[in-house]
């Protein structure tokens, strides 16, 4: 495991199998998996909705169309159901999404089954705050990047970003990824649903 200023990250194989084993192990527990994708689908919609809180607001929650109309138009904002993402785009935030989900049950479950505090697990808990705001910016770091440069007096500031603001997204996969690589590491030597996590 290689260290950059005393902080450990991923950087072998064996990493790599441990955050694969741990996470499969906690997410195995049914009360976890219902959390990651309870955690999952929150961070999804807050995405969404994050992006069009004119829409929601004035024609999902306050508009006159039926219910059904009102759910249709509301499920028509998600990746790949509607067009308001491309193909990347809606992949990197089901993928920031499943991640966030997992980290949050792999949080939850090291706080619940080893007692330990936010001053305790303090890496775990900052990765995941770090990872949902990130996550976060992934839907709509472009607008508060150009509202940003924007009071710089910089104007079209995201055509200097080859990825359009797919930046957000995937810094957003490292710090999850790094999260829940720390998680992992902080169980090790313990036992999850019965099995040794010491890889």
């Amino acid at each position: 495991m290689s260290a950059v200023g005393g902080v450990r990250l991923p950087t072998r194989s064996r990493d790599w199998r441990l955050i694969g084993r741990t996470a499969r192990l906690v997410l195995t527990i049914p009360t976890y998996a219902v959390v990651a994708v309870l955690a999952s689908v929150l961070s999804l919609t807050a995405f969404v909705v994050s992006l069009n809180v004119p829409l929601v607001m004035d024609v999902v929650i306050g508009g006159s169309l039926p219910l059904s109309s009102r759910l249709t138009i509301f499920g028509e904002l998600y990746p790949f159901v509607g067009t308001s993402f491309s193909v990347p785009q809606g992949l990197l935030l089901v993928v920031v999404s499943l991640l966030t989900g997992a980290d949050i049950a792999m949080a939850t479950y090291h706080f619940r089954e080893h007692g330990l505090d936010l001053q305790q697990g303090g890496a775990g808990a900052a990765g995941v705050v770090l990872g949902t705001l990130g996550a976060g910016c992934a839907a709509c770091g472009s607008a508060v990047l150009v509202g940003l440069l924007s009071l710089l007096g910089v104007t079209g500031g995201l055509l200097f970003l080859p990825l359009e603001g797919l930046e957000f997204a995937l810094g957003a996969i490292v710090v999850l990824t790094l999260s829940i690589y720390w998680l992992a590491d902080g169980m090790r030597g313990g036992e999850i649903n019965g099995c040794p996590v010491d890889i």
